[in-house]
């Protein structure tokens, strides 16, 4: 059983082979748009953490390679140690060196030599090993630098004179990318720059902007911009500066990779963490009450998450974590897929709502109108879960928790000998020959699970009972 979501394999003849949030059709738009573009640009995907993003990027950049797209991935992230991104930058370039162009190369560092800052030559040249392994572009540095103090110097007296040497600097490069096996542009890749130290994501920004930015080379930034907004603030010590304005002198066109529908997300976490294995398993299949339990389990939890705002990655941690509970039910025990989700969804998503219930803090019409606030606006038309059964479980359940004495009353009967409801549902406009009040009657009768506390779920989603192996 899988617990930790892995990254899928990408296939290099086929890199959305195993993508199946059919995103491949965004990966073949955003193809045409910089091959069309090819004097250079920089082109941001901004989605949330936790959409997906690495992943697609991944796969898009082995869908480059087999377009003929020279490509290179720079996590930015996995590089913030170091204080000066340019180093970092040069290594990546270094893998398309090619017989035709390392003498462009080496001029590229020559010239890259000059612009950098406040490094010293010894410092410089370690930095250096650690990204570079070739002696003589090492050689090339440390002889360029030597005197990198004074050099440093005479660039603050002679603002032009820095100018030139970044005007040098970017011609090289642009000789070099010319000269690369692709007459396609460069696509660089930079991902989870949004998690790096702010100083090292705005150095980054600068740095492609100022240095790097020549015709033949798109920049991808995969970015939560929110995220990023935060880092460039935390830099500038101010939470009034315009985020927005800022980033789009470094950013020429952004694009969202449409979320996938809930439905196609469901059956692919379903698939992933394997609740066939629990929900049809040989031995459940014995029990005809349970035959429904799958088809139960995917409709709360598409409807849950279509409604929500939850990230990809809060919906895999909450499909995670049910896979985890069902190991502490046996095979012949009741689940209560509908009610067993969305407790589980509140947990995640709403803690102060489930702290309430799971303290017994809720009156049953409190209980009712916040179930109900939840499920609002739903279009039920279909009857393929009838959520005023799953508000009913609610009810009766919660209202079982309670010592005998101290429970509230669900129903009662009026002078003619009819009941109706002493709870109301929004989901419904009436009480009496109400929805709620069949589906109240219909589980306090039940001899299987009328008279089931709501802690039966409670202590096993908090993961109080032991699992069964």
């Amino acid at each position: 059983m899988k617990i930790k979501h892995r990254e899928l394999e990408i296939k290099q003849d086929a890199p959305f082979a195993n993508c199946q949030l059919e995103r491949e059709q965004y990966a073949e738009a955003l193809t045409n748009i910089v091959e069309i573009y090819s004097d250079g640009f920089v082109l941001a995907i901004n989605n949330e953490w936790g959409s997906g993003k690495t992943t697609f990027v991944k796969m898009w950049q082995q869908h480059l390679k087999n377009n003929n797209f020279e490509t290179v991935y720079f996590n930015a992230w996995e590089n913030d140690f170091d204080s000066n991104p340019l180093i970092a930058i040069m290594s990546e370039l270094k893998l398309l060196i090619n017989t035709k162009n390392k003498d462009a190369f080496n001029s590229v560092i020559k010239k890259g030599a000059l612009i950098t800052k406040n490094i010293l030559p010894a410092l410089l040249k370690a930095v250096a090993k650690k990204y570079i392994d070739t002696d003589e572009l090492i050689d090339a540095i440390e002889n360029t630098t030597k005197g990198a103090t004074e050099i440093f110097e005479e660039e603050i007296k002679e603002y032009a004179n820095k100018k030139d040497s970044i005007i040098d600097f970017r011609q090289e490069l642009e000789k070099f990318i010319s000269k690369t096996e692709s007459p396609k542009p460069l696509i660089f890749i930079i991902d989870e720059l949004d998690r790096c130290r702010p100083n090292y994501a705005v150095d980054v920004l600068e740095q492609m902007k100022h240095f790097f930015s020549v015709s033949g080379i798109v920049f991808v930034l995969s970015i939560d911009k929110t995220h990023l907004a935060s880092s460039i603030r935390g830099y500038y010590g101010s939470e009034n500066i315009n985020t927005d304005e800022y980033l789009r002198r470094f950013i020429d066109l952004e694009y969202s990779i449409p979320a996938p529908s809930s439905k196609i997300f469901c059956k692919y976490l379903y698939q992933y963490y394997g609740f066939d294995e629990f929900f049809s398993s040989d031995e459940r299949k014995r029990y005809s009450l349970f035959r429904d339990d799958k088809n139960s389990f995917l409709k709360i939890s598409e409807i849950l998450f279509n409604k929500s705002n939850s990230t990809l990655r809060q919906q895999e941690k909450i499909f995670a974590h049910s896979r985890l509970v069902l190991k502490s039910f046996k095979p012949n025990s009741y689940t209560f897929p509908h009610l067993f989700f969305f407790l589980l969804f509140i947990k995640n998503l709403d803690i102060i709502f489930y702290k309430k219930i799971e303290n017994k803090s809720l009156t049953l019409q409190e209980l009712s109108d916040s179930f109900a606030n939840i499920m609002d606006s739903i279009d039920d038309s279909d009857h393929s879960l009838n959520l005023i059964y799953i508000q009913a479980l609610l009810l009766v359940f919660y209202n079982n928790s309670f010592d005998y004495n101290t429970r509230e009353e669900l129903i009662s009967t009026d002078t003619e000998g009819r009941n109706f409801t002493l709870i109301s549902s929004k989901l419904e406009n009436h009480k009496r020959h109400s929805k709620l009040l069949y589906c109240i009657v219909d589980v306090i009768r039940s001899s299987d699970y009328g008279h089931t506390s709501l802690s039966y779920l409670l202590k096993k989603i908090n993961l109080t009972e032991t699992l069964k192996i």
